[in-house]
């Protein structure tokens, strides 16, 4: 696998300084409650968590999808403060973001939009994880209009974050239109062979997430070099495995790897 050495000078997307998480959706916080409290713990290096209700945000609003999200959001605030008034410990990244799946480009845009407004009329999300977003560059200009589109919907987050959730390296057109870009999503079976794409190396790491499933505890450091070797800023490592929802629940050693990665903390 090559090691590429990033070349651009871009802004952290994440305004994060070290690699941390992007929780790609727990369970609802009634089926995963550790692990929606355990995003809000001191010192956690999150960048993101995904909210996703009911394959986006449902009919109505839950409220227990409420309270977990507040939570989290209130985390990030309330480290932020911490941070300008000088205080030390802060948990670093973007918030909450509403889980919107494109289909491949099969969604209607009417339909993406909808879904968008709803997640920040009730959740007040900061951002989106478009899911199963397309790779191929026909479809760039309409995924441009669906990024355009969502910016404005998240006037009260300045534009908020918006990440594509790829799943593999798209056509490197897809960089410009989003703040970050999942290029893996899969298994360690797959990950462990995996090579980025050459474009990848004009950007910094933190426009990169890699989210993978199976990776076993004594393989953590490997699958960490190889984060680090691509260029991924953001990761989600779990050995749960399944073809349904493998990152819904924490991983057997969430300790240790927020351990490893050590706390998001000012340097």
């Amino acid at each position: 696998m090559p090691h590429l050495t990033p070349t651009g000078t871009g802004l952290s997307a994440t305004g994060a300084d070290r690699l941390g998480f992007g929780v790609p959706g727990y369970a609802h916080p009634l089926l995963a409650p550790v692990e929606w409290a355990e995003l809000t713990r001191p010192g956690t290096p999150l960048h993101w968590a995904v909210l996703n209700v009911a394959d986006g945000p449902g009919t109505r609003p839950d409220p227990h999808c409420l309270e977990a999200a507040g939570r989290v959001r209130n985390a990030f605030r309330g480290a932020a403060r911490s941070a300008s008034s000088g205080g030390g410990g802060r948990m670093t990244g973007r918030g909450v973001l509403g889980h919107l799946d494109m289909r491949h480009g099969a969604r209607p845009f009417g339909e993406l939009v909808s879904d968008a407004q709803r997640f920040v009329d009730w959740y007040r999300v900061d951002g989106f994880l478009l899911d199963r977003c397309p790779t191929d560059r026909a479809d760039l200009a309409a995924v441009r209009r669906t990024t355009a589109t969502l910016e404005a919907v998240l006037d009260h987050a300045d534009g908020g974050h918006l990440v594509l959730g790829h799943g593999s390296h798209p056509d490197p057109g897809y960089a410009r239109i989003a703040d970050q870009l999942v290029t893996f999503s899969g298994s360690w079976a797959d990950y462990r062979w995996s090579q980025a794409a050459e474009w990848t190396a004009d950007h910094p790491p933190e426009r990169f997430v890699h989210l993978v499933h199976g990776v076993p505890r004594t393989h953590l450091d490997e699958a960490m070099r190889i984060a680090r070797w691509q260029g991924a800023g953001t990761i989600f490592f779990t050995d749960r495995t399944g073809q349904s929802s493998p990152f819904a629940a924490l991983p057997g050693y969430w300790d240790e790897i927020v351990s490893r990665i050590g706390p998001g903390v000012s340097e």
